[in-house]
């Protein structure tokens, strides 16, 4: 099934990396973008390059590793890395353009991409971007944005409703997963860090971006359904199974939506 969380551990930090591994996120991205120094890149690639040489595949499989962005000078090297390492994910952050996931594909040609959407461009081209070859799911940078759109999201995040809403429409429409909600920086709040997930969910995005482990559990069981929610669901499918496309519940017809979202519900429950 799709990551629900996707936590950030510096690309040259490699002692966390079988920590972050462990720590119960979905995903683990490896940075070589914002969390490290211009002077600790190179480091950081070469271990990115030696862990992928000694990780199993199913640790390989959860890892994705975030390059710097298709104007960075750091670009070419780390375009390198891809062509040179086993990298079943990666993170193409200020993504603008089909362009741009094209010359991450053509590095590897076998890695999917998630297209962190940064910017206005972003989102004008966010249904392009969405559908280039190889993308697999569209991810926020709220921050970024509201830095590029001059926003204050410090006590209410609605100015980024609009790209919100943009993003999870393109994801609907190519077929990608829901989009990937950003970073809550507040490492010690955790009521913040739901009211963001709860939000986020309202705009139909399905994952959020984690800055430390301790933000994994709260999501994942967040995300989980509730007991009367999978209760509902078993009654629904119980219902629709007795009486195929005539049931009713409580007095209600059962239409085919609603068979739908009671499995999705119980798929939820199951993780």
């Amino acid at each position: 099934m799709d990551p629900r969380t996707y936590l950030f551990v510096p690309g040259n930090r490699p002692e966390r990396f079988a920590k972050a591994l462990a720590s119960g996120a979905d995903a683990v991205v490896l940075d070589l973008e914002d969390a490290v120094a211009p002077e600790a890149k190179g480091a950081a690639r070469d271990a990115i390059a030696q862990w992928s040489r000694e990780a199993d595949d199913a640790d390989r499989a959860r890892i994705v590793v975030r390059i710097n962005d298709a104007h960075s000078s750091s670009f070419a090297d780390d375009l390198r890395l891809l062509r040179d390492a086993r990298i079943a994910a990666v993170m193409l952050p200020k993504a603008e353009s089909a362009a741009q996931v094209q010359a991450v594909r053509a590095a590897a040609p076998a890695a999917g991409v998630l297209a962190l959407i940064e910017s206005a461009r972003g989102i004008v081209q966010a249904h392009q971007v969405a559908e280039a070859d190889g993308v697999v799911r569209l991810v926020f940078g709220t921050l970024d944005y509201a830095l590029d759109l001059d926003l204050d999201i410090v006590d209410s995040p609605e100015g980024l409703s609009y790209a919100a809403g943009v993003l999870a429409v393109a994801s609907r429409v190519a077929g990608l997963a829901a989009p990937v909600a950003g970073v809550t920086p507040q490492l010690d709040d955790e009521q913040r860090l739901l009211a963001d997930l709860a939000w986020s969910r309202r705009h139909g995005f399905g994952a959020k971006l984690c800055i430390h482990p301790r933000q994994v559990a709260p999501i994942h069981a967040a995300l989980a359904p509730s007991a009367q929610a999978i209760e509902w669901a078993r009654r629904v499918l119980a219902a629709e199974s007795a009486s195929p496309g005539a049931a009713q519940l409580d007095g209600r017809m059962i239409d085919r939506p609603v068979v739908l979202q009671a499995q999705r519900t119980l798929r939820r429950a199951e993780r």
